[in-house]
């Protein structure tokens, strides 16, 4: 079952702001992603990729070293396949 709120529209700054009830459970500074369909407006959570804030833990396994790039590789190159010479040119 659904509930209903009332909620208020107020200016804030140059734009206009839509105060909601705390009933609603929502977090301050949660994104959400608002929408219009024929004068009906609904929103939802954004879907947000996660980040992971490594500056806790960062450097805190010396033992761990980089692994090699794997998507660059010194091997040789068939320029000739593209109508060029060894060099590139």
């Amino acid at each position: 079952m659904s509930e209903e709120y009332k909620a208020k529209v107020f200016k804030s700054g140059n734009s206009l702001a839509l105060r909601l009830p705390k009933a609603l459970g929502l977090k301050e500074g949660a994104e959400m992603t608002l929408r219009e369909e024929q004068g009906k407006y609904s929103f939802e959570p954004a879907h947000s990729k996660r980040k992971i804030d490594v500056s806790k833990f960062a450097g805190t396994a010396p033992w761990l070293e980089p692994l090699p790039r794997e998507d660059f590789d010194d091997s040789r190159r068939d320029w000739h396949l593209l109508g060029r010479d060894a060099s590139g040119a």
